[in-house]
């Protein structure tokens, strides 16, 4: 190899004999201390990917001399690893204005739910352990009496998410059976998940009754005979439907069921533990309104509305959830330690109402004063502007937000946020320069994620609480748009 810094040229292409081996590579001062830090394994690794790529491009006389000095090649070894190693699941400022974001994470997790998660991440538990008898315990059992206890069920369990909980009861229940449920509830939630196809995968036979917007007592009443095992009733919280509609209440249709010997199953999907009206918010059913009605089981979701981490929540009767429990399924589906330490945790909460809307991030983040917000908005307005002018112009503006993750979808939520638009008058390049700048916001270091919509990058504050993490990256966008 010709020594490199005696044969570039600056300005000059670099030739493939230019380039070191590995075993040079490594012997300069920066890979030196990569090898100090990182080790052997990942360093040859990405030097030799390095090399393999500089090579290619000097083969097709793309390659820069000043590209193979011997600062420049260690410089971009370092940040090839640096790369390799940063986490591709990471932080960022959802400024959507959808609150239980599902593609960024859905809901935040109170501090004791954090603590509790470090105290178990961190030394052994008694995650399968009877601290009283010394022997073998469950562990549903570390969050079955929170769960009776604030719902009024007789027996509760919990698996990975709602999902499941819902394949789970079904194929426990009524496998090889039929359950009946109203046409006007076949949801789909996202991912082309569709309750019709959770009822096949359970080995269920799905007997549609009623009609898309109404669905009577006696449509019920005519499909139960002696293959029924189940009875299905889904909240439709991803959607509405409006207009000539009508739907059967739970207590009418735990009668029609019970008085055939058939048990009644309710999926609330983004199930709330309280009600929501107390905080001037709109009101979703809740697992002890239903339980109350006569269901013999109710499933929803930990990290929706309820505010933990991701889990299927499952109560009911004790002969209903025993089978559940008892069902082969159930270990395949059932949650780990960490997101059981952490639902714990959230569901210890709920014991302390007065302080819940506090307490709990998902709450207080959908009850946040729509004038705290734009008050925040005014404060970014100046330092946003300076950021990004002077392509962009910034201002002020009255947004409506949602809660998100299918919760109450037609419900919106007053807020405040800053609203991005190019400089000039014309509308040419428009679109083009939104997303260019929605880019540059999603590749800072802590990335921000707004909303397109009226020619306008809208970044709503309902979520960001706290302006100083937004405002220490300002400078950065200032370079990047230059």
């Amino acid at each position: 190899m010709a020594a490199p810094e005696e044969s570039v040229v600056h300005g000059s292409t670099a030739r493939p004999q230019d380039l070191p081996s590995v075993d040079q590579l490594l012997r300069l001062a920066v890979p030196g201390a990569l090898l100090a830090e990182h080790g052997h394994t990942l360093v040859v690794k990405e030097a030799r990917a390095l090399l393999e790529g500089l090579r290619a491009r000097a083969v097709a006389g793309k390659l820069m001399a000043a590209e193979v000095l011997h600062d420049a090649l260690g410089d971009a070894l370092a940040a090839r690893i640096q790369a390799r190693l940063a986490p591709r699941m990471r932080a960022v400022l959802n400024l959507t204005g959808t609150v239980i974001h599902t593609n960024l994470g859905r809901a935040l997790l109170a501090d004791a739910a954090l603590q509790r998660l470090l105290a178990v991440m961190t030394s052994p538990n008694n995650l399968e352990y009877d601290l009283a008898t010394g022997s073998r315990g469950d562990r549903d059992s570390l969050v079955e009496e929170l769960l009776c206890s604030i719902t009024g069920a007789e027996a509760a369990t919990v698996v990975n998410n709602n999902a499941a909980a819902v394949l789970l009861t079904i194929a426990a229940l009524a496998r090889d059976r039929e359950v009946i449920v109203s046409r006007g509830e076949l949801v789909e939630i996202g991912g082309a998940f569709r309750m019709p196809d959770v009822m096949a995968s359970a080995g269920a036979r799905m007997v549609e009754v009623g009609t898309t917007n109404r669905t009577h007592p006696q449509d019920y009443e005519r499909a139960i005979n002696e293959h029924t095992a189940l009875v299905m009733k889904v909240h439709t919280s991803n959607y509405a439907v409006q207009g000539f509609t009508a739907a059967v209440d739970e207590a009418t249709l735990a009668g029609i069921a019970h008085a055939r010997g058939v048990p009644l199953a309710t999926d609330l999907g983004s199930g709330s533990l309280v009600d929501l009206a107390h905080y001037g918010l709109p009101r979703e059913p809740l697992p002890q309104e239903m339980l109350a009605a006569g269901c013999d089981v109710v499933t929803f979701s930990g990290d929706k509305l309820l505010g933990g981490p991701q889990a299927g929540l499952i109560v009911g009767s004790k002969a209903a959830v025993g089978r559940i429990r008892k069902f082969p399924m159930k270990r395949a589906l059932r949650m780990s330690k960490l997101p059981l330490a952490a639902l714990e945790a959230t569901l210890s909460l709920y014991l302390r109402p007065e302080r819940l809307a506090q307490d709990l991030p998902t709450l207080r983040l959908l009850t946040r004063p729509a004038d705290a917000i734009r008050e925040m908005a005014e404060a970014l307005k100046a330092p946003m502007q300076a950021a990004v002018s002077p392509r962009f112009t910034v201002e002020v503006v009255p947004l409506l937000g949602q809660i998100g993750s299918g919760s109450l979808p037609v419900e919106r939520l007053p807020s405040a946020g800053l609203a991005l638009a190019p400089a000039g008058t014309s509308k040419k390049g428009t679109g083009t320069a939104l997303d260019a700048l929605a880019t540059v916001l999603r590749g800072l270091p802590l990335p921000v994620i707004g909303r397109i919509a009226e020619d306008r990058l809208l970044l709503d504050l309902r979520c960001l609480e706290d302006s100083a993490p937004f405002t220490a990256q300002l400078d950065a966008l200032r370079e990047r748009l230059q």
